[in-house]
């Protein structure tokens, strides 16, 4: 089947306006359907115990506190500490027993009998399923009353006083009330996740937590379209192999190729600037990792390292608590893979024209110097916002708005978007030349389409306040971090490594426009619409259950596209022989392919069946899927692409410590995946089957000898994926001091690679 470019440009141009329509009317029908926020919270005798200033308030302290990254709202967050709407419920149905217990019979509630027992529980779960406010106030019963002020304690000696068992520091919250008002924020969270959506037989939440004491439990929805995306699945699959096929495209063959050699190509100025945002993100990189062995660690010893503690006199809990660095390793997480995208970027254009703009050298090390300022910006305010030096409105602008991906303060978020923009116009200045001549779908503008969209979907992360509804802030949340994910980033990908393997000679300009534009369709057509499976538990309609399933499930579609690619790949470098210069940057793209696919597409899709997660949000299941599809994807590509650019500026070229780190990095991650962090889902999984889902995040669960051993069994590919980065710095730092000196702009003659490149239309 032959398709032209054009074809496809229109197609590209029908998804786009089609998804912007659904999610745009999605936007508005998240204004309208979310849980309201009652005005008064009141008991029997109409004394107010909750406004809905105060439940504002407790959120404004969740997210200046940096409460998501300890545990999760919503099934959305951090999974070392409790999910605190689960959390909240079972509080709050454990103290309404306990109240019945005692007014009733005058016992505790594990002293009754089966009977006593029993009718006990029937009363909690009635009331608690007979919840919707009149006007604006929600009327709590004497045993909810109860509850509520006794889960405000709780919270205050958990959050406020610390607690080393639970892993949290002495003030997390800084004060008793600011505590009390979070747990306000908690319970209402929990609140409308058992109380019933009005006209609909399920709450506000589609039942989510599991938790059967208050009557929640799947519905019939999660289980059906459960089976649709099973077969689906099989269609998917099979679709993606048949359009592979089908679409004639040239596969990569080094076959009678001529392959420039990087030491015949001319080094500009601005590609040797270009080259500092590799040093820059390796040490961003190795800063991730020790934070990543770090947090493995809490799970062992929740206020401790190792002893370090006692043996320096170091509180390390008070120090870095778990929050803090989990908000910076997954900060720095992005910022890595994003510099050494960014440099990429800046260092092919003129690999592909031979043209030096005016200036362009130090335009780049502008953009790199700026990218540091928002970066140690960004990270420093976190720790003083959720510290508490940064009082009154500015603590989310200046400090951390605390919401997990997005914890740096706007101001900084402002200036990562205006770094964003500053790459585009700097590589649309390099690719001037191409721009000039290709048509508006060809693969100069499809780089720049990509990190466009990147930018774009950034915005979205403006569209809240900490005054926001939480349903309505995870809405557009989620728009940044799973729409980068499975869109913005999945075309970049696919536009990168086009240019690159062009740039290589593997293949023609026309090949890689329309694979670039076929996988865009592809990414563009499945995985936009596909962040409606993060709607399914967080207080949207129930509508999001069978759009998220479909489309999640078509998702894996330019995944087996991607892998039948790196598997073409990997045939193309088996047959290359030792003279192919650009062994070690293919190898890091076919890796790339392969984890894509297992993280994002295996893992991924498992655990976004609606019935598979219902039960398992937020468990370790889906911390699996996180690190195989982020790190085994983006990063081995961010990584590929830093070969790449050491490869053309450094003399003396040895890729022996880069092969020994590739290897220590693809077991490592596949030791801590699959020996350690899935057999724990798995086993969440169970314990939420079997109990609830509160249970699966409590402290007893984690505690379990079995569950503790296999936390000490990551250990193993922590460690090696540490020494991986370590190696990758050490070289990086050696190779920066046989760098290449640049060639003077003026004096370049286009080389015959650039000269095929700008001919090819």
């Amino acid at each position: 089947m032959r398709v032209t470019r054009r074809t496809l440009a229109k197609a590209l141009v029908v998804a786009f306006v089609v998804n912007l329509v659904v999610m745009g009317a999605g936007a508005s029908l998240a204004y309208q359907e979310a849980p309201p926020i009652p005005d008064r919270v009141v008991g029997p005798d109409g004394e107010t115990i909750a406004t809905d200033d105060r439940i504002q308030e407790g959120k404004a302290a969740f997210q200046r506190d940096g409460l998501m990254n300890h545990g999760s709202i919503l099934g959305n967050g951090a999974y070392f500490g409790p999910d605190y709407t689960a959390d909240a419920l079972e509080l709050k149905v454990d103290a309404m027993r306990e109240y019945y217990a005692d007014s009733r019979y005058g016992e505790a509630y594990d002293e009754l009998g089966v009977e006593e027992r029993a009718a006990v529980d029937a009363r909690v779960e009635t009331e608690l399923s007979d919840g919707t406010p009149a006007d604006g106030t929600i009327e709590h019963s004497a045993a909810e009353a109860y509850a509520h002020r006794q889960v405000r304690e709780t919270y205050v000696e958990r959050y406020h006083e610390g607690s080393n068992e639970r892993g949290v520091p002495a003030n997390m919250i800084d004060s008793e009330e600011d505590a009390r008002r979070f747990a306000d924020f908690a319970l209402w969270t929990a609140w409308f996740s058992h109380t019933d959506r009005p006209g609909a037989d399920h709450s506000y939440t589609n039942e989510w937590p599991y938790q059967p004491a208050a009557g929640n439990v799947p519905g019939a929805s999660a289980m059906t379209w459960s089976v649709v995306a099973m077969v689906l699945l099989v269609a998917g699959a099979g679709i993606g192999v048949w359009l592979y096929k089908s679409i004639d495209l040239p596969e990569p063959s080094t076959e009678g190729v001529d392959v420039p050699h990087p030491d015949d190509v001319d080094l500009l100025p601005s590609q040797s600037a270009a080259l500092w945002f590799v040093p820059v993100a390796a040490l961003l990189f190795l800063a991730q990792t020790l934070l990543g062995g770090l947090l493995a660690h809490f799970y062992i010893e929740r206020h401790a390292f190792f002893g370090v503690e006692s043996i320096l006199g170091v509180d390390i809990l008070q120090l870095l608590p778990f929050a803090m660095a989990k908000t910076w390793h997954i900060d720095l997480g992005i910022l890595w893979i994003a510099t050494l995208w960014l440099g990429a970027g800046l260092f092919l254009p003129p690999l592909l024209t031979g043209y030096e703009p005016s200036n362009q050298a130090r335009y780049v090390k502008g953009l790199l110097v700026a990218l540091v300022v928002v970066a140690v910006g960004g990270l420093t305010g976190i720790w003083f916002g959720s510290h508490g030096y940064i009082d009154g409105d500015l603590w989310w602008i200046l400090g951390n708005e605390g919401l997990e991906y997005l914890e740096v303060g706007k101001l900084w978020q402002v200036g990562l978007l205006a770094g964003f923009l500053g790459w585009a116009y700097l590589a649309a200045r390099g690719l001037k030349p191409l721009l000039d001549r290709e048509e508006p779908y060809g693969l100069a503008h499809m780089i720049l389409y990509a990190g466009g969209s990147i930018a774009l979907l950034f915005t979205a992360g403006f569209m809240f306040t900490p005054q926001t509804n939480i349903a309505v802030t995870e809405f557009w949340r989620w728009w940044v971090v799973h729409m980068w994910v499975e869109g913005a980033f999945e075309f970049f990908i696919v536009a990168v490594v086009g240019m690159t393997l062009v740039s290589m000679n593997l293949l023609r300009r026309r090949s890689a426009e329309k694979a670039v534009m076929v996988e865009a369709l592809l990414v563009m057509g499945t995985g936009v619409i596909g962040v409606s499976h993060h709607y399914w538990w967080i207080g949207m309609p129930d509508l999001w259950i069978p759009i998220g399933s479909v489309f999640s499930t078509l998702e894996l579609i330019p995944l087996v596209v991607i892998l039948l690619e790196a598997l073409n790949e990997y045939r193309a470098l088996a047959t290359s022989g030792e003279s192919f210069p650009y062994t070690l940057p293919f190898m890091f793209i076919i890796a790339s392919g392969l984890w894509n696919f297992v993280g994002a597409g295996v893992l991924g899709f498992f655990i976004n069946l609606p019935l598979i997660n219902y039960y398992e949000h937020g468990t370790y299941l889906t911390v699996g899927h996180a690190h195989a599809a982020m790190f085994g994807a983006f990063g081995f590509l961010a990584i590929g692409m830093a070969t790449y650019v050491l490869r053309f500026t450094i003399r003396d070229w040895s890729g022996r410590r880069l092969r020994w780190a590739f290897w220590l990095w693809n077991v490592g991650l596949a030791l801590m995946v699959f020996v350690s962090v899935l057999p724990v889902g798995f086993l969440q999984l169970e314990a939420v089957f079997t109990g609830s889902y509160d249970a699966a995040r409590s402290l007893a669960f984690y505690g379990r000898p079995l569950v503790q051993t296999l936390f000490w069994a990551r250990l193993p590919g922590d460690t090696m994926i540490i020494a991986g980065t370590a190696l990758f710095v050490y070289d990086v730092a050696a190779k920066l001091r046989t760098r290449r000196v640049a060639d003077d702009a003026d004096s370049v003659a286009t080389t015959g690679a650039v000269r095929a490149f700008l001919s090819d239309d």
